[in-house]
This record gives C-alpha cells, sequence and structure tokens, in this order.
C-alpha cells in the first residue's frame, strides 16, 4: 500500500484486515432497517429499525450478540460481496465493492466518529424502532420509504 492512498482505494475487500473492514461501516445503520420484498424479488426499505438500535446514536445497543438475539441479523462478511446490491448507494462496502470512492462525509474521510449522523445520511431522527415482536401487526406498507437509497457526493 502506498503512503499516499487510504487502504480502502487499495485493498479489495477481502484483502482488508479485520479492523480495516470494521472501520468502513460509516454508522449509518441503514442496514438496520427492516427490509420487504415483493413477489417479484424487489427489496424496499422501511423506516422501521431493529430493536437492537439506537436511533439518536445509529449504534446496536448489542452488537457482539445481535445475530444471536435477532434472527435475521445482516452480517456483512468479505466473502458475501456478490450480494452487496440490495445496500443503499451510499454504503462503504457496497461503494468499495463497485470500485467508488468513500462520500466526503464519511468518517474515514473526515477523521469524526459522527460526521455520517451529521451528514444527514443516517437513520437518526427518521426511524422508528419496532416496538412489537409481532412482525404480523406491522402495515409494512406504510413503512415503505426511499430516503434509505438517496445518492451522496
Amino acid at each position: 500500500m502506498s503512503e499516499n492512498q487510504p487502504f480502502w482505494r487499495e485493498k479489495r475487500l477481502a484483502e482488508m484486515t479485520a479492523s480495516e473492514w470494521e472501520s468502513l461501516c460509516d454508522g449509518c445503520a441503514k442496514c438496520c432497517l427492516e427490509k420487504v420484498e415483493d413477489e417479484s424479488g424487489d427489496v424496499f426499505y422501511t423506516d422501521v429499525a431493529c430493536h437492537l438500535l439506537d436511533a439518536g446514536t445509529c449504534q446496536c445497543t448489542d452488537y457482539l450478540n445481535r445475530q444471536t438475539r435477532v434472527p435475521g441479523c445482516v452480517w456483512l462478511r468479505p466473502e458475501d460481496v456478490a450480494e452487496f446490491d440490495w445496500l443503499p448507494p451510499t454504503c462503504a462496502y457496497r461503494r468499495v465493492a463497485e470500485g467508488r470512492d468513500l462520500p466526503p462525509w464519511h468518517p474515514l474521510v473526515t477523521g469524526d466518529p459522527a460526521s455520517t449522523v451529521k451528514s444527514g445520511y443516517s437513520v437518526a431522527g427518521r426511524a422508528v424502532i419496532a416496538e412489537t415482536a409481532d412482525r404480523d401487526a406491522i402495515d409494512w406498507e406504510a413503512h415503505v420509504v426511499e430516503w434509505p437509497l438517496e445518492e451522496s457526493d
């Protein structure tokens, strides 16, 4: 890796260390939003977030145990890069997988861990927490939103 280029411009996702991989997450929490799929296979984001999400900080309240506590919780891994097309276009994992650079508001670019929330590209202030364990009681169609798919740059 050259001295002038950051690791995400020099390495493929599969070549990154565990620390580099984790640091790519911008903390937007869009992957913590519930998604619904229609009969044709199209995926739609909702404004309903996982009950473990702190909607103010966009942090998981039990990150280390999230897969155990929430069946179906997203676990992004380098070997799944071919499946990243469902991620929002602002997601660093998707951007790097597609050969694009990080957005200017990304914490690795700004040096500020709160820059994603400050930029408005996170779910902070826009997500509702799923208070019910009864998923059938939620009117999913009423919660479908497009803002998670807004592009940046």
